[in-house]
């Protein structure tokens, strides 16, 4: 099987996140349904911060499901770690959307851990699950954030 690409590309958005102890399993370490949960971090805070918050786009009568996710695990975190969440939108359509992640901890001696890396795919629908364009003001957000990117500018 083939690993999809999972890269980062300008602009990469980042956050940090305390794990919490309810975040991990038996043997000590997050458990692996949690990395979503720290995408979905990521990507909320991006937008809020570039874009619009969900509850904006939300309240256009838009919502976003996740219809498709990746994640490839490098190494694990634990309790109390402080990890870093760098997110990046690689690709925009009228209906769908595209966020690469790569979660990480710093280490000791200042050189960063990969944890993990994926990504998430997201299509607007309406309240009736339908499948619909994004709102003119939404797309033109989420296209400006990509258009940051070719335009050499980097995180905020």
């Amino acid at each position: 099987m083939s690993k999809p690409a999972v890269g980062l590309i300008e602009p990469v958005f980042t956050t940090t996140y305390r794990v919490i102890y309810g975040d991990t399993d038996a043997a000590g370490v997050v458990y692996n349904a949690n990395y979503l949960r720290y995408f979905e971090i990521g990507r909320t805070e991006m937008m809020r911060a570039w874009a619009m918050p969900y509850s904006a786009i939300e309240a256009l009568g838009c919502i976003l499901p996740v219809t498709e996710s990746y994640l490839r695990f490098k190494a694990p975190a634990a309790y109390d770690d402080l990890i870093t969440i760098a997110t990046s939108l690689v690709e925009v359509s009228k209906v769908t959307c595209r966020f690469h992640y790569a979660i990480s901890r710093q280490g000791e001696t200042d050189r960063s851990t990969v944890l993990v890396k994926g990504f998430t795919v997201h299509a607007c629908v309406n309240r009736q699950g339908k499948l619909t364009p994004f709102p003119p003001v939404v797309l033109e957000k989420i296209e400006a954030i990509r258009e940051k990117g070719t335009a050499g500018q980097h995180n905020g």
